[in-house]
């Protein structure tokens, strides 16, 4: 028994260690997806259910979180940037530089083995330029 014990105890740290680690990259690589999702939705200009364009986009990226985000669709961040000097811009017109971000997600470590119990904060970001529509129309409103 005491030996199963002196085996078994660090062996199941080991392994929630490895198994923690492993979830914290999937989480990673998931909100990217859904960010890079989401500013592909965006540059369409589509808008689903009556929604707005910014409501849309973080509906897709809530969506292709794989519901890791559900309940938490504040910590989804749009933001439009003029192209030419870089700075935030509050209107999503055509040329517009759109970035689809994940920011502040908290994950709570299973098995804080050798560093402080307490969470690690999750972002993802994505970026591509707002091309015009092909009839000239206006944009939706956000």
């Amino acid at each position: 028994m005491v030996e199963t014990a002196m085996i078994l105890l660090p062996l199941l740290a080991l392994v929630f260690a490895f198994v923690d680690h492993g979830l914290v990259v999937f989480l990673q690589s998931t909100f990217q997806h859904a960010v890079r999702e989401g500013v592909r939705y965006a540059v369409t200009y589509q808008t689903s259910g009556g929604l707005g364009h910014d409501a849309s986009i973080r509906q897709v990226v809530a969506q292709q979180s794989m519901g890791f985000l559900r309940g938490k669709e504040d910590a989804i961040k749009i933001r439009y940037f003029d192209p030419s000097t870089f700075q935030e811009v509050p209107d999503n017109v055509p040329g517009n530089i759109i970035e689809v971000s994940v920011e502040g997600f908290e994950h709570q470590w299973l098995a804080p083995l050798w560093r402080a119990p307490g969470t690690i904060r999750i972002s993802a970001r994505a970026a591509d330029r707002m091309e015009g529509l092909p009839t000239g129309a206006a944009p939706p409103p956000r």
